[in-house]
């Protein structure tokens, strides 16, 4: 008589299942939920130590493309040349990116509550090659904080094209020249992994990862992924950029 497959088998081959049910992926916390949560359920601390290395015990069903993301091996031969295409064929946004600046200056001194002050930039404003920030803001203590801090500056990378997420990483590198912090912040429908990229990058380098709904201008739904570690910029910069917007920061 043949035995039946015991619990970690059984796990292995749903989640296989389940992987290549997703041609895009899914994250170790997805397949987890649905291996947990699913019909039969599973015993977490099972799914737990079954799963994590499902790329090395069944390399010939599963792969990972990035960090704790699982991708079933029918995906894999075309993913170099299937990403040219891809991008090729995506849509510009239909939505502005400049209709994002003042909503993210609102969350950023609002919601996050990193800054005390902050305005909408874009275009040219800096003058310069190194760009201008879509968004600057400026941390100031208050007359009641017992402890008064250094003024912070801070500045971030706005961009709706996905096409366009390396270039953006450079820019929020960029303002660290003049900025205490730098946020690089990028929409939601990114694939997901060039978020898993940026997110190490961004995590590497200290600049904060912020993704948003970039087709509702609405309800954009900022999240952070990683937050800044702040750091001493260049003062020369600071002081020569801070110059051409002295009066629409600070009065």
């Amino acid at each position: 008589m043949k035995k039946s497959p015991g619990i970690r088998e059984r796990i292995k081959q749903r989640a296989v299942e389940l992987v290549k049910a997703h041609p895009d992926g899914l994250r170790y916390s997805e397949l987890f939920r649905m291996l947990r949560d699913g019909s039969p359920p599973f015993n977490a601390g099972t799914i737990s130590s079954t799963i994590w290395n499902l790329d090395v015990v069944l390399p010939e069903s599963v792969w990972k493309p990035s960090k704790g993301l699982y991708r079933h091996a029918i995906f894999k031969e075309g993913e170099v040349a299937e990403e040219p295409p891809a991008r090729a064929g995506l849509i510009p946004p239909k939505v502005r990116e400049d209709q994002f600046y003042s909503l993210f200056a609102d969350w950023l001194k609002n919601e996050a509550e990193e800054v005390t002050h902050a305005i909408p930039l874009g275009g040219s404003v800096f003058r310069d090659k190194w760009g201008t920030p879509d968004v600057i803001g400026k941390r100031e203590s208050r007359r009641s904080d017992v402890i008064k801090a250094p003024t912070e500056i801070v500045s971030a990378e706005i961009k709706a094209d996905t096409l366009q997420l390396v270039t953006a990483f450079g820019q929020a590198c960029a303002y660290r020249l003049f900025s205490h912090r730098s946020y690089l912040v990028v929409p939601t429908q990114s694939h997901a992994d060039e978020i898993a990229r940026l997110d190490a990058l961004c995590e590497i380098s200290g600049i904060g990862l912020v993704t948003f709904d970039a087709e509702d201008p609405t309800a954009p739904g900022f999240r952070v992924h990683v937050r800044p570690r702040p750091h001493q910029p260049d003062y020369f910069y600071t002081n020569r950029y801070l110059s051409l917007i002295e009066r629409e920061l600070f009065s």
